[in-house]
């Protein structure tokens, strides 16, 4: 069977010849005892056209069978599933999983580069103890705040399902219960999956699946710095009423020096200010939507600088102490700051028509004036 692969015989002791298969969670499936066939150099390679171990199984009750479709090297140098190219850590694809670490795309496309980048790829990996990817990928940062959101926490194992049967869709299908694929109607007519290429989804290209994330990401609300640089304060909502000062120092002192916290129990709000504004935006990053103490998510949001708040004060009768000031009858459009004065004690004082602009001088009716 070896020989009808293909004429690249001369270099048949790089190929592999495997024990196990490399798979994510989704693809091998929610049952641990699972049965596979293995056939020694079964088909050829989809990247590097090497001839391979195929391996052949169920995932489960009603699922589609499934099998591998590129090889070992080509799995580990891209760190993906050889199933489904997906990411084996974040479960998403490789055009997505790169654009978040900032990854460039190394890999060969013409068949004799993409030989000899394989067999190097392929030298590295036996040499390194396997322990992390090789080649770009090796070199990434560890993770990104958008690959972390957007990634899978759970197997996906619907992805397992057969396929909709075309004869049922057009009302041909006589099977009936013992047809192995499904009888439902599509949902999505424009489904990504029907447009998707097994190579470009490989180098990372032209992926529609991809596109349709990256777009998702790009909608997710994300908390901008503000552009005055001497705000420092972070504003912190939704405490409850069981949250300490102390639990909140815990989460924000790794991030850089903090001068003051402020809790607002009435509003159920705190104010954390930091030594500098490199912290603040550090906090900010690592904490919005994603901050959880006892249970509660809360709300992260940069705080205002002090003429804003002076501004909206003024604007709601409230004076730099914190008082309102309540209207008086007779003054049009509330009152003037500069017509009552606040008595130290917090109470408002007896207001006098003297007082009043509008009523400039006596009623003539009781002098007699004109």
């Amino acid at each position: 069977m070896a020989t009808s692969l293909g004429s690249n015989t001369y270099n048949r002791q790089n190929w592999e010849d495997s024990d196990f298969p490399i798979l994510c969670q989704t693809c091998l499936g929610e049952n641990p005892y699972i049965r596979m066939t293995k056939e020694k150099y079964g088909k050829e390679c989809k990247i590097c056209a090497r001839p391979f171990t195929v391996f052949r199984w169920c995932p489960g009750v009603r699922m589609r069978f499934k099998k591998t479709e590129v090889c070992q090297t080509c799995s580990k140098m891209k760190n993906v599933c050889q199933t489904c190219l997906l990411d084996l850590e974040y479960g998403l694809p490789i055009q997505v999983r790169d654009t978040g670490l900032a990854v460039k795309d190394e890999v060969p496309k013409s068949d004799v580069n993409k030989e000899y980048y394989t067999q190097n790829m392929e030298r590295e990996i036996s040499n390194s103890d396997g322990t992390r990817p090789v080649g770009a990928l090796g070199k990434a940062p560890g993770s990104s705040d958008m690959l972390l959101k957007l990634a899978r926490t759970t197997p996906y194992y619907k992805r397992n399902r057969p396929h909709i049967c075309s004869f049922w869709v057009k009302g041909e299908c006589r099977r009936g219960e013992e047809c192995p694929y499904r009888h439902e109607k599509p949902t999505d007519p424009d489904d990504p999956l029907a447009d998707q290429n097994i190579k470009d989804r490989y180098y990372g290209i032209n992926d529609p699946v991809a596109d349709k994330l990256l777009k998702r990401a790009s909608a997710m609300p994300r908390l901008d710095p503000p552009e005055d640089k001497s705000i420092t304060t972070l504003y912190v909502g939704g405490l409850g009423e069981t949250i300490t000062d102390s639990e909140i120092r815990n989460h924000f002192y790794q991030f850089g020096e903090i001068r003051t916290i402020t809790i607002v129990q009435r509003q159920q709000c705190a104010f954390i200010q930091f030594a500098t504004r490199q912290a603040a935006e550090m906090a900010a990053e690592k904490s919005f939507n994603k901050l959880i103490i006892n249970g509660r998510r809360l709300n992260v949001k940069w705080g205002r600088s002090q003429a804003a708040r002076g501004k909206e004060r003024d604007k709601d009768g409230v004076t730099e102490s914190g008082i309102r000031l309540e209207p008086v009858p007779g003054l049009p459009g509330g009152t003037p700051p500069s017509i009552l004065r606040i008595l130290p004690s917090g109470k408002m004082p007896v207001h006098y028509p003297s007082q009043d602009p509008h009523r400039m001088g006596a009623h003539a009716s009781r002098h007699g004036g004109p």
